[in-house]
């Protein structure tokens, strides 16, 4: 690794190892929010392809596309994704071109990137593919593959997918046994590519951004752009700190935050956020994010179990609510996102889930997690069906909740202050749109920079709304 610390220098970061983390990334000089900490092109990447769904190879495109005439598998929006993928996909055409129809089915995307590692492993080692500090397969043989932590199934499972990457690849002395341990690799290590709104887009292997460690309070972000890694400082971070990002939602309580992290980073967290469990800051915090209301709706308390379980008792006015009693709204709500969850319809769906979010909101308390991802299912439905009205009423009322459980400088506030914008904006409410958009890109310069086309598109939606605001006062005036 003397030469990937090398390649880091320059760059005002060193590695590190703690003997209860690993491998970890450190500031060699201050950072401050919204500067570049470092960025990565993937050693492999894919893109999120389905029967239903399919992007460009190259870029990630849902345009223009065109299938791979020789494999069937891959698809291109144009010869320059092609050309710049051509290397390597020369070889894997000819391997995927060799299976039957039925095999072919089986290629799923982790599948797919398992066989390109290789076959770049394969390129660089004939020096077809130049090899850096930053971009070889020693960095990839560095990851932690926690394989002892495993279970038999889970095992059995990378062991079948193991056998097909080998059936694929048909090299002399594949060993099988470091497939299946670099399965195990994809599983904590890949990082699901998203757009600049968040929404996935294909999965990527960026073995240096893979060293940076998780924190329920990180201090800097990862986006995307394009296939391109950046991790941003979102506040500042002295020499000699750790860069810490965050693997999982940090609107979640102490205890659903560690059994996602363990389930899926087989890890225990031990972060500034983490150690506080079992206090009553965290009680209270988990509570209010994942717990019941009081009665009385004039009341903002939270709820605890009380010592003989028979009901739940509110910490700020002592009223108390029957346990039975939530228990039936709970089922009445479950039994509606069962079959909210399976309607092909969408004004049936819309139906479904105001109905869900009326109980919800006589059980759970008004910043409840829960109660948000049901008005967040609501506006995605809202928007779909074009009511623009009730949208931006329903995205008014998530705001206060993404205020009150996500960092000041995290992009998903920024991006909800943006999609109030354009619904304000949309319904000529100018004046809000320009508060909606100057938070958003307060936020949003800090985690994706300014030079981006999705950056550069919301600042001139900025101006475009000052210059209207401006034009109506004029009007106003002059009349």
């Amino acid at each position: 690794m003397e030469e990937l610390q090398a390649s880091l220098q320059p760059r005002g970061l060193t590695l590190s190892t703690f003997h209860d983390k690993g491998r970890s990334l450190l500031a060699a000089r201050d950072f401050y929010p919204g500067e570049v900490i470092i960025s990565q092109e993937p050693y492999v990447c894919v893109p999120n392809n389905s029967l239903s769904e399919s992007r460009c190879d190259g870029c990630f495109s849902k345009s223009n596309l065109k299938k791979c005439s020789a494999c069937h598998v891959v698809w291109y929006c144009g010869s320059s994704c092609q050309k710049l993928e051509w290397k390597l996909h020369r070889l894997e055409c000819q391997l995927l071109a060799k299976l039957d129809k039925e095999r072919r089915k089986s290629v799923t995307p982790t599948i797919r990137m398992m066989v390109k590692l290789y076959l770049r492993r394969k390129l660089q080692n004939g020096n077809v593919i130049p090899v850096t500090a930053m971009d070889n397969y020693n960095l990839v043989e560095a990851l932690v593959s926690h394989m002892s932590d495993i279970d038999e199934k889970q095992l059995l499972l990378y062991a079948q997918m193991a056998n097909l990457v080998n059936l694929i690849l048909q090299l002399p002395n594949n060993d099988i046994k470091e497939i299946a341990e670099n399965f195990s690799k994809f599983a904590c290590n890949a990082h699901t590519i998203c757009d600049s709104e968040l929404r996935p887009l294909g999965t990527g292997l960026y073995p240096v951004i893979s060293i940076i460690n998780h924190s329920c309070l990180p201090n800097a972000v990862l986006i995307f752009e394009g296939r391109l890694a950046v991790v941003r400082a979102v506040q500042h971070i002295p020499k000699d700190s750790e860069v810490s990002i965050s693997y999982v939602e940090t609107a979640a309580s102490t205890i659903t935050r560690q059994k996602t992290l363990k389930e899926q980073y087989l890890f225990t967290c031990t972060c500034v956020r983490c150690n506080k469990l079992g206090q009553y800051g965290d009680i209270q915090e988990s509570a209010i994010l994942e717990g019941y209301r009081c009665r009385d709706n004039g009341c903002s308390g939270f709820l605890l179990r009380e010592s003989d379980e028979k009901g739940f008792v509110c910490q700020q006015c002592g009223l108390i609510r029957n346990k039975e009693e939530i228990r039936k709204i709970a089922s009445d709500i479950k039994a509606l996102s069962d079959k909210a969850s399976s309607s092909g319809n969408l004004q049936e769906a819309i139906v479904l889930y105001k109905n869900i979010e009326k109980l919800q909101k006589e059980v759970y308390h008004p910043f409840s997690i829960i109660l948000l991802r049901t008005r967040e299912k609501l506006l995605e439905i809202l928007m779909q069906l074009e009511e623009w009205k009730e949208a931006l009423t329903i995205c008014r009322l998530t705001i206060p909740v993404y205020e009150r459980f996500y960092p000041g400088f995290h992009p998903l506030l920024g991006l909800q202050y943006y999609s109030c914008g354009k619904l304000e904006w949309l319904l000529g409410e100018t004046d809000d749109a320009i508060k909606s958009f100057t938070k958003a890109v307060d936020i949003l310069r800090i985690t994706h920079g300014t030079s981006t086309p999705f950056m550069k598109e919301l600042l001139m939606k900025l101006e475009e709304a000052r210059a209207e605001a401006l034009f109506k006062l004029s009007s106003r005036e002059d009349s």
